[in-house]
């Protein structure tokens, strides 16, 4: 356990591109251990890849951690602000004999693998630099390497796989410094969680082969060792890493699609975590419950259904004004404009017992918003509103009838079910056509409840439209 006695995560996505869906997963089984022992989160973004990085994926990376709320303690640390204390550090260790200047050229080091690999050799450097002690003057086309013990073991406790240990005899001398001046991503992150007293280094187990030459770097740089743990890494469902052959990876895209934050991290934290069957939880219950051992080492795989059914939950149990605001936006997408003033949260209630994200009740909802164009919609004119113009025209004259106070869903209803009977009709001889009429659909929810939301004059008006085509 680290001398500090705050408990100090991080999470530290490079900006090449859209915020993957299984880092969200990290940052959030970070953020939450932090949060339960009362400790600090920090958010690195590690940009020293000056061709890829870009400032675009850096403010969707912020942007989209703050919809979440993930909410970082610090504010970001960029690695491309420290690259002169990557090189001073560096070069402190290479005057101490713990590193050296190494000008072995690309083709020296191609044939030197070539040799091994033909010897059926693990390809790793021969160290030929390591005694030659090439000073300052003469570092030019130079990398840095690190003097990596060469006899004994590294052992090391991770808490999601256990016991590890690695023969040094398995590990070549690191490069800390590339010729071009940068720091390589080992040195890089050892260095910044060593000054950001990170704790507890929560990752992809991807890392997991990483974790063996980093202790040396903390060893060297007489650093406590934090605890690892290494997630297993999302997979798609056919057991391959997930990407994009798989669907979307972008967690804005969800956002884009009506999905609801606390869905997403509710999600995300049964990726390879649970707590007996409970299926929901509140962001409180997250905290209280979460447990760096309780990760399964079993790599998830990635269910678009059960994350759906997961925001349809989340929907239903969310109180409609706070949803409105969002189906606001999406209406927005569509081009659409509520000229009518048409009550939200009616149309946001009513269909969250059938949709699963903002962005379906949006384009299931979008008749709402726009006269019908019945020329687009011969077929079901044709099929449910040409055959009915008597009814409906009946049908019409009843509701002009009902007084505006009584103009409800429940009125409204009853007003159907006993013009049916008087015709002799079926519920369903008249309600699909006074459907159709009102939203050029045949599935739509309870349609006494939609000429509610759309009130008196305007349903009058659709049906007379829908008769005068």
């Amino acid at each position: 356990m680290p001398n500090n006695p705050k408990v100090r995560t991080r999470f530290a996505p490079s900006p090449t591109g859209n915020l993957h869906i299984g880092g969200v997963r990290t940052a959030l089984f970070s953020w939450l251990y932090a949060k339960k022992h009362q400790g600090e989160f920090i958010l690195r973004i590690e940009d020293t890849d000056t061709q890829r990085s870009t400032q675009e994926s850096t403010q969707a990376i912020l942007r989209n951690l703050k919809w979440l709320g993930i909410t970082p303690t610090n504010e970001p640390i960029f690695q491309s602000h420290r690259l002169e204390r990557y090189r001073q550090v560096a070069e402190q260790l290479v005057s101490q004999g713990k590193a050296y200047y190494c000008d072995c050229d690309e083709q020296r080091l191609d044939e030197l693998r070539t040799s091994q690999k033909a010897q059926n050799l693990k390809p790793q450097y021969d160290r030929k630099c390591r005694q030659r002690s090439l000073s300052p003057s003469n570092k030019e086309n130079c990398v840095i390497r690190l003097k990596t013990p060469i006899e004994g073991e590294i052992h090391f406790k991770d808490l999601v796989y256990g016991d590890n240990i690695v023969n040094n005899k398995e590990l070549d001398d690191l490069i800390i410094i590339r010729s071009d001046g940068s720091p390589t991503y080992n040195f890089a992150v050892v260095l910044d969680d060593i000054e950001n007293q990170i704790t507890h280094i929560i990752r992809g187990d991807d890392h997991l082969n990483n974790t063996s030459r980093q202790i040396h770097l903390y060893n060297i740089l007489n650093a406590p060792i934090p605890q690892f743990a290494h997630c297993p890494m999302v997979l798609g469902n056919d057991g391959k890493r997930l990407s994009k052959r798989h669907g979307a990876t972008d967690v804005g895209y969800y956002r884009q699609q009506g999905f609801l934050p606390t869905a997403v991290l509710n999600y995300l934290i049964r990726l390879g975590w649970s707590h007996g069957d409970q299926e929901i939880f509140t962001i409180d219950e997250m905290i209280n419950l979460f447990e760096l051992t309780a990760i399964n080492r079993a790599s998830p795989k990635f269910d678009l259904d059960k994350f759906l059914w997961i925001n349809q939950q989340i929907l239903r149990s969310t109180p409609t004004n706070e949803l409105a605001e969002n189906y606001q936006q999406h209406i927005n997408k569509l081009n659409l404009q509520n000229s009518q003033n048409l009550d939200l949260n009616d149309i946001v209630e009513l269909y969250c017992e059938r949709c699963q994200t903002i962005e379906e009740i949006a384009a299931q909802s979008a008749f709402l918003f726009q006269q019908t164009h019945w020329e687009n919609h011969t077929e079901i004119h044709q099929e449910h509103i040409a055959p009915n113009k008597e009814t409906l025209t009946s049908l019409q004259q009843i509701l002009t009838e009902l007084p505006e106070s009584q103009w409800n869903a429940e009125k409204i209803m009853q007003t159907i079910k006993e013009f049916s009977k008087q015709k002799q009709l079926k519920m369903f001889q008249v309600g699909m056509p006074f459907r159709v009429a009102l939203s050029a659909q045949k599935n739509t929810p309870d349609i006494s409840k939609i000429a509610t939301i759309l009130g008196k004059e305007l349903t009058l008006s659709r049906l007379k439209h829908a008769l005068e085509s």
